[in-house]
């Protein structure tokens, strides 16, 4: 079967929800690959005030993927930083939480459960005759009470496979975007596409300097010859030099930030992985968006066309692009309920268009 299927799954997941403040559309479908290895969150309503969305692109397997999404924006929640009001230093500090998480005896077994490598009669998970002392680590939002815990897998080093992690966080009218790897965040502000992510591929100088510094070196445009990503939560054979931090190794979880202040002007955001920018250009999908939104009205129902817009008709004439399993969110923003002066809606988008000078922005 190799990586591609015969005939491609266009089956899709999609949903709609929203709040007073935004509305959202989200689809994902697995395409040609034969296997579905991207995930995501959508959670309007993080708390009274916030709202959480994230598309993680699994590479080498889905349960990296699948543990950020199951725990990352519970990791924001719990985080001293979010309790201040620091979503920014939060959600850096929570991307290199996802790789602490997965060591050890606890994080073999919660990758276990996600790979669904379960015995269906046992309901034990293979390998596994040892009980796990219990936890109270959902109980709490506020508490990080991730419990260790003793067992065969004790010095399990964490997941060679990754993955992605692309995350937009609404508070009032603040924007956070958390990027590591090259899913991608972007913003149509007056019709017009900014980037609010950068894709961390290893030619870009930044990540050549500290690859290189690591040890690591690049060939053929991946990482030791083997990774097309310079930044990704997992790899953690990337990640063994025990005198360098977590910001430092061959490859990092570290996020880049990206802090905008919303004004009237902000339309939509979409975050998506690598399988639609491989197809189109940020500008190309925002446009493609306002086209579709003037006769459909349900946003999963854009996302679903955009995913079809994207597949390729055969893996043998696309040479990979439209292959890819494909996951997208489309966030709709209502009228701000606080007006903003004309001069912070200047500063506001000269800031994003200085980010996207220094961050591949597209016409």
């Amino acid at each position: 079967m190799g990586i591609y299927l015969s005939t491609p799954k266009t089956d899709k997941f999609s949903e709609d929800g929203g709040n007073d403040r935004l509305r959202y559309g989200l689809s994902s479908m697995q395409g040609w690959r034969a296997s579905m290895e991207d995930a995501h969150a959508a959670y309007p309503d993080l708390d009274a005030s916030t709202s959480f969305f994230g598309v993680y692109d699994g590479h080498g397997g889905k349960v990296v993927a699948k543990f950020c999404a199951k725990f990352l924006h519970r990791q924001v929640l719990k985080n001293d930083a979010y309790i201040a009001g620091d979503i920014g230093t939060s959600v850096q500090k929570s991307f290199f939480r996802m790789d602490e998480m997965m060591r050890g005896q606890r994080g073999w077994r919660e990758l276990a459960i996600l790979g669904d490598k379960i015995n269906r009669f046992t309901g034990m998970i293979e390998g596994f005759i040892w009980s796990p002392r219990s936890s109270s680590s959902d109980t709490n939002d506020h508490v990080d009470d991730w419990a260790f815990e003793e067992g065969p897998h004790s010095d399990f080093s964490g997941p060679t496979s990754g993955s992605t992690a692309c995350v937009a966080i609404i508070r009032n009218n603040q924007l956070v975007v958390a990027n590591a790897g090259d899913s991608r965040c972007v913003i149509s502000r007056k019709g017009q596409a900014y980037n609010l992510s950068r894709d961390h591929k290893p030619d870009l100088e930044v990540e050549k300097e500290r690859i290189l510094k690591a040890g690591g070196f690049i060939h053929a445009g991946r990482v030791n010859g083997s990774l097309n990503l310079a930044r990704a939560i997992g790899d953690m054979e990337f990640k063994q030099n025990k005198f360098l931090p977590a910001e430092k190794q061959i490859v990092t979880a570290s996020p880049e930030i990206n802090t905008v202040e919303l004004c009237d002007d902000d339309e939509f955001l979409v975050l998506a992985c690598d399988g639609i920018w491989d197809c189109l250009s940020s500008q190309q999908l925002v446009d493609f968006i306002h086209e579709q939104l003037q006769s459909e009205s349900k946003l999963s129902a854009v996302c679903e066309k955009v995913l079809d817009r994207c597949l390729a008709l055969a893996p043998s004439t696309a040479n990979g692009e439209g292959c890819d399993n494909m996951t997208m969110i489309l966030v709709q923003f209502k009228k701000l309920t606080q007006p903003t002066s004309s001069a912070t809606e200047q500063q506001s988008s000269s800031s994003i268009v200085a980010e996207n000078d220094s961050k591949q922005a597209e016409s």
